[in-house]
């Protein structure tokens, strides 16, 4: 069993390069909004989104650890001042590493200016309904920027199987191949 962690900023190609890596491996994606865009039309971006979206990522991590498919890909945007975040990470972590499994954290960066347009794409816009509302959508990428490190700093990630990619100038295909090559997937 696998479970490869994409994370960073918003609009960075979490999503996008998980769906690339599903086309030249076995791993199954979960990308972080398919568990939001659940609750959202009934309770908006609201606590009740986030406690529903929790257990549901949790239930799933769960059974997929205990199954005997091949691996997982999750999307997330780790905001590294927040304490929540490196337990939630720990926990996800742990779930899939008492099962046997192996874990690959990739980091993705990108510039500002290749994350708003890339906020604007088809393709988020289709598998991410609440991204529609491009204004909207871009001040929080914003926002969330100014408030929450969204990167880590060098050396603070110690996992064995750790890959951080500058993506910028990359095609999702290109780092999905990296990816794939740097882990032996």
């Amino acid at each position: 069993m696998k479970f490869i962690m994409i994370f960073g900023p918003q609009a960075v190609g979490k999503m996008t390069v998980g769906h690339e890596l599903t086309k030249i491996t076995e791993l199954k994606l979960f990308h972080n909004h398919m568990s939001i865009e659940l609750f959202h039309p009934f309770f908006g971006f609201g606590s009740e989104t986030w406690r529903l979206s929790s257990i549901v990522r949790r239930e799933l991590f769960e059974s997929f650890a205990s199954s005997i498919q091949y691996g997982l890909i999750f999307t997330y945007v780790w905001g590294f001042d927040l304490k929540e975040d490196w337990e939630f990470v720990e926990q996800t972590c742990n779930m899939f590493e008492t099962k046997g499994a192996d874990i690959y954290f990739v980091e993705l960066e990108s510039t500002i200016e290749e994350r708003l347009k890339r906020n604007t794409t088809a393709f988020r816009l289709d598998r991410k309904p609440t991204k529609r509302n491009i204004e909207n959508s871009k001040k929080d990428l914003i926002k969330t920027m100014e408030k929450h490190r969204l990167n880590s700093k060098e050396g603070e990630i110690t996992r064995q199987n750790y890959l951080r990619i500058n993506n910028t100038n990359l095609s999702a295909n290109e780092v999905a191949r990296l990816i794939k090559d740097e882990f032996n997937l």
